[in-house]
C-alpha cells in the first residue's frame, strides 16, 4: 500500500535525523574542519548541505540554490555561501530545518499529493510521495560514506534495512532516468542486481523500447550481479567502483559496461 510504504520512509527519515544530530554534537573542531568524502567539502560543509536541503524543501523561497537547473551546481550556492558560519550555526540551521523539513515532507505522503508528479531538476520526474526517500538517500549516504570519510562513528552507523529500502527505492526510481544517455550508449544487456545482507532483494535493469526499466525481479536468463544496498550506495554514486565489492558475473563486458554506466545523483 502506498501509505505503509511512503509511511516507512518518513520514519526512516526520522531515524536518519536522529543519528544526524547525534553525530553532529559528537564532533571535535578538527572533525569539522576534516576533508569529507565528498570532493572540496569539509565535513561542516557535508551537515551544512544537509540542512539546506531540508530548508530548500520546507521554505524555497528562502533559500539561493542559484538557477543551473543542475542538482549539484546547486547543493554547491549554499555551501559556497555559509563556509564561513560556525558549527553552532550548522548544528542550529539543520535543527530548524530538519525538523520542518521532515514536518513537509510528510505532508506529502497522502493523496493526492502524494500521487502527483512532478519534474526535479536533473534527477527526473517523480510522483511526490518519494521525495521522503530522496532524503534518506541524502542522508544516508552523506553520514556513512562522506562525512564517514572521516570521522569513524559516522561510517559504522547502522545499515538498518528501512533506511535502506528507501534509499534503494529512490536510487533505482531515478536510475533510468539519471542515467539514461550513458545506458543509451551502451550495449542492450540486461543485468541482474541482487542485494544479500540488510535489504536484501533482487531487481533486473533491462533496456526496452522506450528506455531501461528496473523490475523488482530476476531475468533467469540474464547475467547476476551480486553486491548489498550498503555498498550500491557507494558505487551506484560513483564514491567507489563496483569492482571492489560486487561478485558473480563481473567477468563480461557487456555487464562491466552497464554497471559502468550507472551514476545516481
Amino acid at each position: 500500500m502506498l501509505v505503509d510504504m511512503t509511511q516507512a520512509a518518513i520514519t526512516a527519515l526520522q531515524n536518519e535525523v536522529d543519528r544526524a544530530k547525534e553525530i553532529f554534537a559528537s564532533l571535535a573542531a578538527e572533525e569539522w574542519g576534516a576533508d569529507s568524502g565528498c570532493d572540496g567539502w569539509r565535513v561542516q560543509d557535508v551537515a551544512q548541505h544537509m540542512a539546506a536541503v531540508f530548508q530548500q524543501i520546507a521554505a524555497p523561497d528562502t533559500i539561493d540554490t542559484g538557477d543551473s537547473g543542475q542538482t549539484e551546481a546547486s547543493a554547491e550556492v549554499p555551501v559556497s555561501d555559509r563556509r564561513d558560519w560556525t558549527p553552532e550555526q550548522v548544528i542550529a540551521a539543520y535543527d530548524e530545518w530538519s525538523e520542518k523539513g521532515v514536518a513537509a515532507l510528510a505532508g506529502l505522503q497522502e493523496p493526492p499529493m502524494a500521487d502527483t508528479v512532478v519534474p526535479i531538476s536533473d534527477l527526473g520526474t517523480h510522483p511526490l510521495h518519494i521525495l521522503a526517500n530522496a532524503i534518506v538517500f541524502d542522508h544516508y549516504c552523506h553520514l556513512r560514506h562522506d562525512i564517514g570519510a572521516a570521522v569513524e562513528r559516522a561510517a559504522v552507523l547502522p545499515r538498518d534495512p528501512e533506511a535502506l529500502h528507501a534509499t534503494v527505492e529512490w536510487m533505482l526510481a531515478g536510475l533510468p532516468q539519471m542515467c539514461a544517455t550513458e545506458l543509451g550508449a551502451g550495449p542492450d544487456q540486461p543485468v541482474n542486481i541482487v542485494f544479500d545482507g540488510p535489504a536484501a532483494n533482487s531487481f533486473c535493469l533491462s533496456p526496452g523500447p522506450n528506455g531501461w526499466t528496473v523490475a523488482n525481479h530476476c531475468d533467469d536468463d540474464a547475467p547476476v550481479i551480486k553486491t548489498t544496498a550498503h555498498d550500491f550506495v557507494s558505487w551506484g554514486t560513483k564514491r567507489a567502483d563496483w569492482r571492489g565489492t560486487s561478485t558473480g558475473d563481473v567477468s563480461i563486458v557487456n555487464v562491466q559496461r552497464v554497471l559502468d554506466a550507472i551514476n545516481i545523483i
